[in-house]
């Protein structure tokens, strides 16, 4: 049979959402407050402000849209089903976009924060930024492709790691270096800055509450998707908002605004300058004079830190690129090859590989362009700011065109239009969200080039994706829904048993029988059988072989937890594979029997192997056999 197309496991629970939520969104303040500060100077606080108060009112659109589609996907997937599947990939597309701007541009900041954390000056100067960047990047794909990490786990300890840094720079601050007056220092609204500047740097703050897009991607891992997703988004980015304004009112009395003849409006703050590639470490510093020990203690944790912050940001970048990626693959907008997640919820290599081409190549354009984490802000925004503002619209025309789409959350404050409910804070949010990617058109001149070029790749991208999945270009696929278990009483296993080696369709039926006991609350007993020889004692010394039995046990235990499943592993001896295979399965009163079964076998005369063949005959339970097309998963020693 073809090979199955698994979605990821709903492992999620609310708490680990919040935490990934405020991880995600929280910690764009390292990279983004010295670029909105460059144009807002005094104004930051204001201007984070109001672009956080309009997050909130598009993060009303996105609970609505991601309870009723809890798919990976966000935006692209409200737009595909609103409008049609070539705007709901141009929306992806761009989003695609994002995830590999952010993770470019977190990639330049580590350099700088990790010399202003140990006095490396030379780590924040071109070109060494850019090649520690993109380094960073690398080891960080490879990382993710050679060793399996829990994720979760780690975006929420840098999430509190994020929250405890930044609350602890705002309550110091506020005691030490805060004063009210600094606030107006230097400021005339609409002379310094310009109302341009303040466009500008409404725009570009939409880089302080990246994460929105990858915590919604987390909704098909979630856990009552329709109650958690909305109540993490809202506390996530509240606290968001909360500690951004606060940080940046520290920084900008830190640093207030000052003549400067040679910047456009003639006015500046050092945070802006001095600090622009490591602006918390700016603020430590000035916060850290003013303590008895001076302030290198308080520099280098903070650089540290927020070094360590940014890494694991880029790492949630790429999971939520390839989620992205997987989620407009099944609907044949990328190639099936991103279509296809392996080992539970850890996806293709395909994205992973992409990210890490295109993410170092953005590093070296925006380098080549001269003005580096600019360019690739504005690149961010003219990407994000389109997709919300379709994302806003596809939610209100859902609301006409399908009002009896179950909706567990739905944005308040609607208005009724001809027989259907409109949400006003959509309406409000999503002519916002337009009006700034507009002016993001004439004051951002590389993102006005680059993004349309990037969408005109992408063009050809989804013919060619099109054409190879037989879809037509306007009309609308249908992913590929795994068909695990049959009806009519078939697939009602408590207990499952596996026998396993962990090799490649060792992994496939593995996750197979993980996906099979998520969906029945099933436990999956894995059985690994060290073969004795006739010649030897069956109690005779094996030692490398028992070893890596049970290391593949620990492994096939650590697949498991990340989906939340319980594994029980047994190591056992015996003559024969099959006889010990069903001697197992009448003894722990097993329902199902996964087994895999390499195409090889199909070469000879017979279809199966001779032990699944001996455990087909023999077993009182049923068997399940996960085999694959010649060419695919062609493991030689397999069963």
């Amino acid at each position: 049979m073809a090979p199955p197309l698994r979605g990821p496991a709903r492992a999620l629970s609310a708490r680990a959402l919040s935490l990934v939520a405020y991880g995600e969104i929280g910690t764009s303040l390292i990279f983004a407050l010295g670029i909105v500060a460059l144009y807002a100077v005094g104004l930051t606080p204001w201007i984070l402000l109001a672009v956080g108060a309009l997050m909130l009112v598009v993060t009303l659109s996105y609970a609505e849209g991601s309870s009723a589609m809890p798919e990976a996907g966000g935006a692209a997937t409200f737009v595909r089903r609103a409008f049609s599947d070539p705007l709901g990939f141009a929306t992806g597309w761009l989003l695609f976009l994002d995830y590999l701007v952010v993770i470019a541009i977190a990639a330049l900041f580590v350099p700088a924060y990790i010399g202003t954390a140990f006095g490396w000056d030379s780590l924040s100067d071109r070109p060494w930024d850019a090649v520690v960047g993109i380094l960073v990047i690398l080891a960080l794909a490879i990382v993710r492709r050679v060793k399996r990490i829990r994720l979760f786990a780690v975006a929420a300890a840098a999430a509190a790691v994020a929250l405890l840094v930044q609350t602890v720079i705002a309550v110091l601050g506020f005691a030490l270096v805060f004063s009210s007056d600094a606030l107006t220092v230097g400021m005339d609204v609409g002379r310094t800055p310009s109302w341009t500047s303040i466009i500008l740097a409404l725009s570009l703050a939409t880089l302080a509450y990246t994460g929105l897009e990858t915590v919604t991607n987390f909704v098909a891992e979630v856990r009552e998707p329709g109650r958690t997703l909305p109540r993490s988004l809202f506390i996530g980015i509240g606290t968001v908002v909360v500690l951004n304004v606060a940080v940046s009112m520290v920084g900008v009395t830190a640093y207030p605004t000052h003549p400067a003849p040679g910047e456009s409006d003639g006015v500046a703050s050092d945070l802006a300058t001095d600090w622009l590639q490591a602006p918390l470490v700016g603020i430590a510093r000035a916060i850290g004079d003013e303590l008895p020990g001076g302030a290198d203690l308080l520099v280098g944790i903070v650089g540290v830190t927020n070094a360590l912050i940014l890494i694991t940001a880029i790492a949630t970048s790429l999971a939520g690129g390839e989620r992205l990626a997987y989620s407009m693959a099944r609907y044949d907008m990328l190639p099936h090859a991103f279509a296809r997640p392996e080992r539970g919820s850890l996806p293709t290599p395909a994205a992973t590989l992409a990210a890490a081409v295109i993410a170092p190549a953005l590093i070296v354009v925006a380098d080549a362009v001269g003005d580096g984490a600019l360019f690739l802000a504005g690149l961010y925004s003219f990407g994000v700011l389109i997709a919300m503002t379709l994302a806003q619209f596809a939610v209100i025309r859902l609301r006409i065109h399908e009002p009896e789409l179950a909706r567990p959350f739905r944005v308040p404050l609607g208005v009724p239009w001809r027989g259907a409910v409109i949400p006003l804070p959509s309406v409000v949010g999503g002519l916002l969200t337009l009006a700034l990617w507009v002016a993001s058109l004439f004051t951002h001149g590389g993102a006005a080039v680059v993004g349309p070029v990037w969408l005109a790749i992408g063009a050809v991208v989804y013919l060619v994706s099109r054409r190879a999945g037989n879809e037509t270009l306007l009309g609308r696929a249908t992913p590929a829904v795994p068909d695990l278990v049959g009806g009519d009483g078939e697939g009602d296993a408590r207990r499952i048993l596996v026998p396993l080696k962990l090799a490649d369709i060792g992994e496939e039926v593995l996750a197979t029988a993980l996906r099979l006991a998520e969906e029945r609350g099933a436990e999956v007993r894995v059985l690994h059988v060290v073969r004795v020889p006739m010649s030897m004692e069956l109690d005779c010394d094996l030692g490398d072989e028992e070893r890596e039995a049970v290391e593949a046990m620990e492994e096939a235990r650590e697949i498991a937890a990340e989906q939340d499943v319980d594994l029980v592993p047994h190591v056992v001896r015996a003559r024969s594979l099959a006889e010990a295979i069903v001697g197992e399965a009448d003894a722990i009163g097993a329902d199902l029997i996964v087994m895999g079964s390499a195409a090889r076998w199909r070469r000879h005369k017979r279809f199966f192997s001779p032990t699944v063949d001996t455990v087909l005959r023999r077993a009182r339970c049923e068997v399940m056999v996960v085999t694959y097309p010649e060419g695919v998963l062609d493991d030689p020693d397999a069963s």
